[in-house]
């Protein structure tokens, strides 16, 4: 799925490094970054 600037990106949940689940729903109203690093296969 490709977003384009401004729009609002879909809700969803990945683990986390605290051993639990974390939603970017859960996260509204906070400053979020991603970082994808494609075959690097290790944990940010």
């Amino acid at each position: 799925m490709k977003l384009k600037i401004g729009k609002r990106a879909p809700d969803f949940t990945l683990p986390c490094h605290l051993g639990k689940d974390a939603s970017l729903s859960e996260l509204r109203g906070k400053t979020v970054v991603l970082a994808f690093f494609p075959l690097a296969w290790t944990p940010i």
